[in-house]
């Protein structure tokens, strides 16, 4: 009996123990043991939708650029894709691109769709020049991951300068675009995240050596230079910023060399500051150097880390 009792007596003491130490790793991971796998997922998450949309983008503006009103010119199909000019309704005019193969650089595979409309007669060298840009289910597949992303949403396009890219250091020295609307995009494993677009782009540079500068014009509340904001994976509000131009290289196969942008999700008071060009070392990127990393300082409450992440 009295070893029985003994036995008993053990198993609620070390029962108890047992209980202290779930209590106490939960406690920790509510005080933000985990904060950066969040910020984390949505800096990850935005760095591939720039990549996305940066390649849907030139491809949508270089449609835009064949002025001979047939769209099927190979000199300006995307990869991948073919082109149709769809009819014509009062005076807007609908192109339709159909993905269905690799990007220019074999990295990525694409489908589904991308219709354009834009008013009849609409040059795109023409400052002020529109284009409205409806993507649906058009799915992206990283070649290297087989992770894909499936976007659907509608943004605007317009030529604040007028010209075009390829007119830069010959023609004209910069190209400025502004780019705004809202997107979904469902990922493979489930989750998905919605946000809207304010971002401004700039070509600078020489042929084969252009530079591209990103920045935020977005603005709600209290957020000014909003590049991109909505509900991430999580269903968390976030807010990201650009606080310096972030600075994408043609020669780096348009990875950025450096920038900063701001994420905050203030539900749970958490903050990231994402800053371009490291190298596979964690260090800075020096001279012609391309990057292959970023650095993530998190921060949570009075918590804080700091990462390095893959481009």
């Amino acid at each position: 009996m009295k070893t029985k009792t003994l036995s008993n007596l053990a198993i609620i003491f070390f029962s108890a123990i047992a209980l202290t130490f779930t209590s106490c790793a939960k406690e920790d991971l509510a005080a933000g043991i985990a904060d950066p796998e969040s910020l984390e997922q949505l800096s990850a998450d935005e760095n591939n939708m720039d990549v996305v949309l940066k390649d849907a983008e030139s491809d949508i503006t270089s449609v835009m650029s064949d002025n001979s009103g047939s769209f099927k010119s190979t000199s300006w199909r995307p990869c991948g894709a073919s082109v149709d000019s769809l009819a014509i309704a009062n005076d807007t005019i609908t192109i339709r691109i159909t993905f269905n193969g690799l990007t220019c650089n074999n990295q990525r595979s694409r489908t589904g769709k991308i219709e354009l409309k834009t008013k009849v007669g609409t040059l795109w060298n023409q400052v002020g020049a529109a284009v409205v840009c409806k993507f649906i289910d058009f799915t992206v597949t990283r070649v290297a991951t087989g992770k894909s992303v499936k976007l659907n949403g509608t943004k605007t396009i317009v030529n604040v300068t007028g010209g075009h890219r390829w007119q830069v250091g010959t023609l004209i020295t910069s190209y400025v675009e502004r780019i705004s609307g809202s997107m979904q995009a469902s990922f493979d494993n489930g989750t998905s995240r919605t946000w809207n677009i304010a971002r401004q782009i700039t070509y600078t540079g020489t042929p084969n050596q252009y530079l591209l500068s990103v920045d935020g014009f977005g603005s709600t509340g209290n957020y000014q230079n909003l590049v991109v904001w909505g509900s991430n994976r999580q269903g968390e509000e976030f807010f990201t910023q650009i606080t310096q131009s972030v600075v994408c290289r043609q020669a780096c196969d348009w990875d950025p060399v450096s920038g900063i942008k701001i994420h905050q999700i203030p539900s749970d008071d958490k903050s990231a500051a994402i800053t371009f060009g490291y190298d596979s070392n964690n260090e800075p990127i020096t001279g012609d150097n391309c990057p292959t990393r970023y650095r993530v300082d998190w921060q949570r409450n009075n918590k804080s880390g700091t990462s390095f992440l893959p481009l």
